[in-house]
């Protein structure tokens, strides 16, 4: 009741209530100090026409003063200055009326006044702000905060959300144990090991770092601890960093540019377009929700196809990408599929019921570590699903079909490169038994951006305040934006003749090393190590994982053969022969069927070395192709 009544006032009604109690506050002190001067009961007639004079004088004053118009959270110092001002001007109105109407007051009368008359003015205001601010806390939704850090920036902060009705705050929280039991603002100072049973027992639902004089990565270590009692929490800098006072300034984050992670321009602008190849076309994407697939899907849709089928297994990720295209796009056929690369007749159906013309094969599981700990699975899903999809494909009639492969498929030490290198391996198998549908392939190294790549990982770390982990000084990689990789498949299709390889020319390998620098000082910080100790992050070294190779490779081969583009090349290596194509198959399948991971290991080695072996055919063949 009261809530829905202080939030309905408009801004005039309540200038105009303020103004009423103004007007009885001066009454009431007028009378006040002639009871306190002792005069008789009956002497209050006598003074009725100066007390009337004397509140219409406290009435006018009050809205020249806009004395009336001052917000009730905005009532400290100054304010309290202007309601004494206002004091002494309604007294001296006051003494011009006695000396007109009578009935001729002392002078002590009229310094009692004034006391009496800015003590109400000013009280009222108080209390009737903490009653509002009250009522809005009780009748509204308001954030409790803790704040951590009973310092100068910390005191601030209290103060000013005293006077806020959205945010309450509860507590200070500090590591000095000075502070710890004393009142500060009102509020009791508790040390960080009471944290947890605050946050319970005050019903806390945010906590804000209020020391920005600790460096950030100390922040960063104290905001991560907080955050696994499942608190959010923010943290403020100070008010001089706020208005920009150069002698408080901290470090200030230099973003890296693209360039530096890359090691080299970027390519989007030198890349041609590919509208021509895709407009008015059939096209599904596999993996559509992924880095890789979300990107194909964005610049598919730029090319105006006819429809777009985009293909998922993930529920969430499809959900995503279709609602975000649908944005994009509101007139575009998009027809979203859950659906697994493995299921044959689901593949068959879609691609038989929407007439494709392009399949873009993105869908695969492609963190390194994870596949390495599942290998049944990551065989099953990037070798077993291109096989169904490109299967699915060639018999559908699709006109093109492009495997999206890693650099990691180049003399792979792990089973994801493995599983990436015989997916390459079946679909150059089809290519050179397909006369309808044209097969082909990309590599390229590793996206910056994409989900579990280095940079998001570095970005995470730097954020908890570090360390950095590298697994070894010496490792380099390939880099390129999200947006180069999609446009590279998207061209890869359009250049295709049948059983090509594409890698793009992505310059020098890049030192992860130099790059977890780069990043840290982007930030702001600076690298901890031997020769500057009192760093804030530290790159620490944990070794090379199972599998991980110091640097990446993009061929086999060293032969390459030139496309129209000359960013963009064509390899030539050798494959397997149709009979050892379905052997290596076969193998995998009853690995995968039994359960047994040991020949499945073992149908990588023989299989992929095997297909590395220089074959006078495969080499032949690849001749006539170019």
């Amino acid at each position: 009741m009261l809530y829905r009544l202080a939030t309905s006032l408009t801004r005039e009604q309540k200038s105009a209530f303020f103004l009423v109690i103004d007007g009885l506050a001066v009454s009431l002190a007028l009378l006040l100090a002639v009871l306190l001067q002792g005069r008789a009961a009956e002497a209050y007639s006598e003074i009725l026409p100066l007390l009337l004079l004397t509140t219409a004088a406290g009435l006018v004053l009050s809205r020249v003063l806009c004395l009336n118009r001052i917000k009730l959270n905005a009532y400290e110092g100054r304010s309290l200055m202007l309601t004494g001002a206002y004091a002494g001007a309604v007294t001296v109105a006051a003494i011009v009326a006695d000396r007109l109407v009578g009935p001729g007051l002392v002078g002590e009368t009229f310094m009692i006044f004034a006391f009496v008359t800015v003590t109400l003015a000013a009280a009222w205001r108080i209390l009737l702000r903490q009653l509002v601010l009250e009522i809005y806390r009780r009748g509204g939704q308001h954030l409790r905060v803790l704040i951590y850090g009973a310092g100068q920036t910390g005191q601030q902060l209290a103060a000013a959300l005293h006077s806020d009705n959205q945010i309450q705050p509860v507590a200070f929280v500090d590591d000095n144990p000075t502070l710890q039991t004393l009142k500060i603002g009102g509020l009791t100072v508790h040390a960080p090991t009471q944290i947890k049973s605050l946050v319970a027992r005050k019903k806390v639902d945010r906590v804000v770092l209020a020391m920005p004089s600790i460096s950030q990565p100390r922040q960063a270590h104290i905001a991560h601890g907080l955050r696994q009692l499942g608190i959010e929490v923010y943290a403020l800098p100070s008010f001089a960093e706020l208005v920009g006072n150069p002698g408080e300034l901290r470090r200030r984050a230099v973003p890296v540019s693209p360039e530096d992670l890359l090691g080299r321009n970027r390519l989007e602008s030198e890349l041609p377009g590919v509208s021509d190849a895709y407009s008015g076309r059939r096209i599904l994407i596999s993996g559509a929700g992924g880095s890789i697939g979300s990107e194909l899907c964005r610049q598919v849709v730029a090319c105006k196809p006819d429809c777009l089928v985009i293909l998922d297994q993930s529920e969430l990720a499809l959900y995503t990408i279709d609602k975000e295209l649908r944005d994009l796009a509101p007139k575009l056929h998009i027809v979203p599929v859950l659906a697994s690369v493995l299921d044959d007749a689901v593949m068959r159906e879609t691609l038989d019921a929407h007439a494709i013309d392009v399949v873009l094969h993105a869908a695969a599981y492609k963190h390194v570590p994870l596949v390495q700990s599942n290998v049944l699975a990551g065989l099953r899903n990037n070798v077993i699903g291109t096989k169904v999809l490109a299967d699915a494909a060639r018999d559908a009639g699709v006109e093109r079909f492009i495997l999206v492969s890693s650099d990691k498929a180049v003399r792979p030490t792990n089973v994801m490169g493995a599983s990436k290198r015989l997916a390459e391996l079946v679909v150059q198998d089809l290519a050179t038994r397909s006369s309808g549908t044209r097969f082909s392939m990309v590599r390229f190294g590793n996206v910056l951006g994409s989900s579990g790549s280095v940079i998001p990982l570095f970005e995470e770390q730097i954020e908890r305040g570090g360390p950095i982990t590298l697994t070894d000084p010496k490792v380099t990689r390939y880099f390129m934006t999200i947006s180069e990789a999609a446009r590279l498949v998207l061209l890869a299709g359009s250049f295709a003749r049948g059983g090509d390889l594409f890698v793009l020319d992505m310059g020098k390998p890049v030192p992860i090393r130099k790059l977890a620098r780069q990043m840290v000082e982007g930030a702001g910080f600076t690298v901890k190590d031997s020769n500057n100790p009192q760093g804030d992050i530290e790159i620490k070294i944990t070794g090379l994982r199972p599998g991980e190779k110091l640097h990446e490779e993009l061929l086999i081969s060293p032969d390459m053969l030139t496309t129209p583009h000359p960013k963009i090349l064509r390899a030539q290596e050798s494959y397997l022969s149709e009979i050892e194509m379905a052997n290596a198959l076969r193998e995998l399948r009853r690995a995968i069927t039994s359960l047994d991971e040991g020949l499945a290991h073992d149908v990588i080695h023989r299989w992929v070395e095997r297909a590395e072996e220089p074959a006078e055919s495969a080499t032949g063949t690849d001749d006539k192709r170019s």
